[in-house]
C-alpha cells in the first residue's frame, strides 16, 4: 500500500494546518502541536513552554484534569504530551470510533486552559522535581549538558529550565505567551487512523474560529564546539557524550548525517558498538542519535564506561570517524541504507510513530516529504559521508561526567 496516496492536507483559512493519514486499522492517533519549543524561548523565560505544557493537563472550565484523563483512557486511549525544540504536542491514540471524544479533549486543553493559580504553583514543583530527576540521572544530565558544549544562549540551557527561569514564570508571563503563540496559525493538527477527512476539517472549523495570527519569535544563539569533564560523587559510571554539528534540514545533505549516524551508532551490528562493546568490552551502552532542525542539527554519540577509560573510548570514536571518512565504501553504505529504509518501514506500522514522522516534516518544511523516505535515503553520496566524518574529527564537542575519586 502506497500510503502517500492516503495524505491529505489542508490549511484552513485562520492559518491551522491539518494533516491526516487514512488507515484501515480501528485505531486513530491525533496530535495538537504549537510551532513553539525551546529554540524560540528568550534565556530569561527558558522552560515556559514546557510549563505551559504541563499547565493544559491540569484543567478547563468544563473538565478537571481528572476528567481530562479520564475520557481518554476510560475509553480505551493513551494520553501525553511533549515540548521539544521545535514545538510542543499534546496527543492521544484511541479506538477510531472515539475519535470525536480525542478531539473535543484535546481541542478544549488548548483553547480553554485554566492556569488555576494553584494547579500552577503546585506544577512548578512537579517541574523543580522533573529538573532534579534529570540532573540524578547521569545518562540524561548528559544528554542535556551536551548542548552547552554545542550552542550558546537559549539552545545551550535545559529545555525544562532552570530553578531561577522558573521562579520568575508567574500566571501573568504564561497568560501572556499563551496568547501569543497558541493561534490558529501557529497549529498543526495531525491525525493518523480510521476517520473521516471531512469530519476532521468540520471540526477545526467550527471550533477554531479566531482567525487572530501571530508570529512565534525567534532567538539568536551561535553554534560552538568545547570540551568538558565534570566529576560528581556517588555514581559508579562515566557517562559521556561526542556530538557534532551537522548540515540542517533545509540543506540536502543532512540525509547524509543521519546516514553517518546509523552507520556508526545505531544498532548492535554499528561501527562503534562492535569497536566498543562487542570487541572490547568497555561499555554495556553504546547508542547515537541525530538531531535535525532547520535552526540547528548534530549527532551524537552515547557511552557509558569506566573512569579510566573514557579517553580510551573518544580515542576510538575519533578512530572510527576517521576510518570512515578515508576507508567506506559503497558496500557498507548501501547495506546501512537498507538497514535504515527497513526501520522506517517498520516504524511505519505504528500510527503514533507515524505521526510524531509527520508532524516533524511538517516542521521542517513539507509534510508530504515524509513519504519520500526512501527516495531520499537512497540518493545519499558516498563522498558526503565521508566528508561529513572527516569534519566531525575536526570539529566536535565532549561533555563527560566522571565518578569522583
Amino acid at each position: 500500500m502506497d500510503l502517500k496516496n492516503n495524505f491529505h492536507k489542508k490549511v484552513l483559512s485562520n492559518g491551522m494546518t491539518i494533516l491526516f493519514e487514512k488507515r484501515a486499522v480501528p485505531v486513530v492517533s491525533v496530535a495538537f502541536a504549537v510551532r513553539y519549543g525551546g529554540v524560540n524561548e528568550d534565556v530569561s523565560e527558558k522552560g515556559i513552554a514546557h510549563f505551559i505544557e504541563h499547565m493544559l493537563y491540569k484543567g478547563t472550565p468544563t473538565r478537571n484534569s481528572k476528567k481530562i484523563a479520564e475520557e481518554i483512557e476510560k475509553n480505551g486511549g493513551e494520553l501525553n504530551g511533549f515540548t521539544s525544540e521545535v514545538l510542543t504536542a499534546y496527543w492521544c491514540k484511541m479506538p477510531s470510533q472515539k475519535l470525536n471524544i480525542a478531539l473535543g479533549v484535546l481541542g478544549d486543553m488548548i483553547r480553554n486552559p485554566l492556569f488555576d493559580e494553584k494547579e500552577l504553583e503546585k506544577e512548578r514543583q512537579v517541574i523543580f522535581e522533573e529538573i532534579k530527576m534529570y540532573k540524578d540521572n547521569p545518562r540524561m544530565y548528559v544528554f542535556k549538558g551536551i548542548q552547552k558544549n554545542l550552542f550558546t544562549g537559549t539552545m545551550g540551557m535545559n529545555l525544562a529550565g532552570t530553578f531561577d527561569t522558573m521562579n520568575l514564570i508567574d500566571r501573568e508571563k504564561i497568560l501572556k505567551k499563551f496568547k501569543e503563540i497558541y493561534t490558529p496559525n501557529n497549529m498543526i493538527l495531525v491525525v493518523v487512523g480510521d476517520a473521516d477527512f471531512d469530519v476532521i476539517v468540520d471540526y477545526v472549523e467550527e471550533n477554531f474560529i479566531d482567525g487572530k495570527k501571530n508570529i512565534v519569535s525567534k532567538q539568536k544563539f551561535d553554534f560552538k564546539n568545547s570540551e568538558q569533564i565534570e566529576e560528581r560523587g556517588e555514581i559508579d559510571q562515566a557517562n559521556l557524550v561526542f556530538a557534532y554539528h551537522v548540515p540542517t534540514a533545509d540543506d540536502d545533505k543532512s540525509d547524509a548525517a543521519v546516514v553517518l549516524n546509523t552507520l556508526l551508532a545505531d544498532g548492535m551490528s554499528s561501527r562503534l558498538f562492535v569497536e566498543i562493546r562487542e570487541k572490547r568490552n568497555l561499555a554495556y551502552a553504546v547508542k547515537g542519535g541525530s538531531e535535525i532542525a532547520k535552526q540547528f542539527a548534530y549527532n551524537i554519540v552515547y557511552v557509558g564506561t569506566m573512569k579510566e577509560n573514557v579517553e580510551q573510548v573518544k580515542e576510538l570514536i575519533l578512530k572510527e570517524f576517521e576510518d570512515v571518512a578515508k576507508n567506506l565504501e559503497e558496500d557498507e553504505l548501501n547495506s546501512v541504507k537498507e538497514q535504515m529504509i527497513g526501520q522506517w518501514q517498520i516504524g511505519m506500522e505504528d500510527s503514533q510513530t507515524q505521526l510524531v514522522g509527520l508532524l516533524m516534516e511538517e516542521i521542517n518544511g513539507k509534510a508530504e516529504n515524509y513519504y519520500d523516505y526512501e527516495k531520499k535515503i537512497r540518493a545519499v553520496n558516498l563522498e558526503n559521508v565521508k566528508n561529513l566524518a572527516k569534519t566531525a574529527t575536526e570539529k566536535f564537542s565532549f561533555y563527560a561526567l566522571v565518578p569522583k575519586e
